[in-house]
């Protein structure tokens, strides 16, 4: 009896059900619209992220690179030998990029920290090649950049690349990164952000081996192929594999095993950075609290610092959906609730005649109410079909039209310093801060089970919202009723 009667007053209410049912729908679509969006925006920053920072990161262990000593320019100085004139000479400068070193033994101590499930060191470094012929005496600096003869002085600030004359003197200015990786974990750090799309990555034991993976675009440039050597300081390495990074720029031109790369540097058992993995996501802030407490004197950054800092259309348009976005929805989702319980209290007091007569046959005022909920609850579940295919219509628009947002990691993050060349700051390679450096991400709006589940639960909590107000109504009809509206 129930079903039948419900089916009946629905078929001849169509008009007022499909009103209510399409208040719930544009609260529900909006709702729909405004979490895949902003999951579409969080899948942006954990891309802009997985590029400055290194997949699978989540915090990152440093110490910020002390002030240049009194005197000193911190600029990087070249020694050439007393030769002929004219004959070609070159020079290399291996340094560590932006941070001081800390000791190998910190990945240890970090390790040992509650909620921290693993944790890897690496050592990002700056080469500086200067390669061309000399005059006999002193060569003077320019501003084009800097070397001497020996018992001279000179250097070179920013990132001098391509030919340079004057002072009597032609040379070549090369500068590019390269970032020491322990082969043996790697699965954390800057090198996981990149695909190896030719030849293959390192093995677990060639800790101590002569071989290179170079960065796609470096590659490209310097037209290195799968088997070519790199010379790095007098040391050739072969090159083993070409790595393309997933988005934005690469976390270095060049990787090599950790302990190459200490001995390039001269910094035998020193790293720059630690990249730790967290136990628990949720736990990160606290993991960040207790490394800072127990290994004092060292930056501890998470990825959620880097968040606060990225700026540009992404930032914008996540603050947007986040804040705007959700006071709109709930102030939607509250008046299509509000006018959907006052639709069906309307509807309920134009049927007192109809309900009175129903309690006069018999009908308790519990049967009223359930029918009248149980016709509300359809409305709500229409409703909520008819948002649930608006909202994916919606979600689908704006994959489809993959608005283009653009993101830049603000120079200040964490307090980091940023390196010289090579555009690395705070959080080592994996943490880029290319001044001007923008990324361009593709908007997508997925839709995930959980907002399709949410959007039923608002669907039967309008439909029990709105019951209320009708059952409310009915159940305050007496059979009287019924006889003065006859009258």
């Amino acid at each position: 009896m129930f079903f039948t009667y419900l089916r009946r007053e629905l078929r001849r209410r169509r008009k007022a059900a499909l009103v209510v049912a399409s208040g719930l729908a544009l609260g529900i679509a909006l709702v729909i619209v405004v979490n895949s969006v902003s999951s579409g925006m969080n899948q942006a920053q954990d891309k802009v992220l997985q590029s400055l920072y290194g997949l699978g990161t989540d915090v990152t262990v440093t110490k910020a690179a002390a002030a240049p000593k009194s005197g000193e320019t911190g600029r990087p100085r070249f020694e050439f030998g007393a030769k002929d004139d004219g004959e070609e000479q070159s020079s290399d400068r291996v340094m560590v990029q932006g941070f001081q070193t800390l000791a190998s033994s910190t990945v240890t101590k970090v390790a040992g920290q509650k909620g921290v499930a693993d944790s890897v060191g690496g050592l990002s470094l700056q080469v500086m090649k200067v390669n061309g012929q000399f005059k006999r005496g002193q060569f003077k600096q320019d501003q084009s950049g800097g070397a001497t003869r020996q018992g001279g002085s000179g250097g070179s600030g920013g990132q001098p690349q391509g030919r340079v004359e004057g002072g009597g003197a032609s040379f070549d200015v090369n500068s590019y990164s390269v970032y020491g990786t322990d082969v043996a974990k790697q699965g954390l750090g800057p090198l996981t952000s990149s695909k190896v799309t030719k030849g293959r990555t390192f093995k677990t034991s060639e800790t101590d081996a002569k071989v290179a993976v170079a960065d796609a675009s470096y590659a490209k440039e310097k037209k290195l192929a799968l088997g070519d050597s790199v010379k790095i300081k007098g040391v050739k390495y072969k090159v083993i594999g070409i790595a393309t990074p997933d988005s934005g720029d690469a976390a270095a031109n060049l990787y090599v095993p950790l302990k190459q790369a200490q001995t390039l540097a001269d910094a035998k058992s020193k790293i720059t950075t630690v990249y730790v993995k967290a136990t628990d996501s949720q736990q990160i802030s606290a993991v960040k609290a207790t490394i800072q407490k127990n290994i004092s004197g060292t930056t501890v950054t998470t990825s959620a610092d880097l968040a606060d800092t990225v700026s540009g259309s992404l930032s914008t348009a996540s603050n947007l959906a986040s804040n705007v976005g959700k006071w709109l929805s709930i102030a939607v989702l509250v008046a299509a609730f509000l006018v959907a319980g006052l639709l069906t209290s309307s509807a309920v007091s134009r049927r007192v005649r109809e309900f009175g007569t129903l309690k006069a046959l018999g009908w308790k005022s519990g049967r009223v109410t359930r029918q009248v909920i149980g016709e509300a609850v359809v409305n709500g579940l229409v409703g909520g079909a008819l948002g649930i295919a608006v909202g994916l219509a919606g979600a689908y628009a704006v994959t489809a039209i993959s608005p283009t947002l653009t993101a830049q990691l603000g120079s200040g993050a964490g307090g980091g310093a940023r390196g010289i060349g090579g555009g690395m700051g705070m959080g080592g390679p994996g943490v880029r801060q290319s001044a001007g450096k923008t990324l361009d991400i593709a908007l997508s709006a997925p839709v995930s089970a959980t907002t399709i589940t949410l959007a039923v639960g608002l669907a039967v909590a309008g439909g029990l919202i709105a019951g209320a107000f009708g059952g409310w109504r009915a159940s305050r009809l007496r059979p009287a009723d019924a006889l003065r509206r006859v009258e």
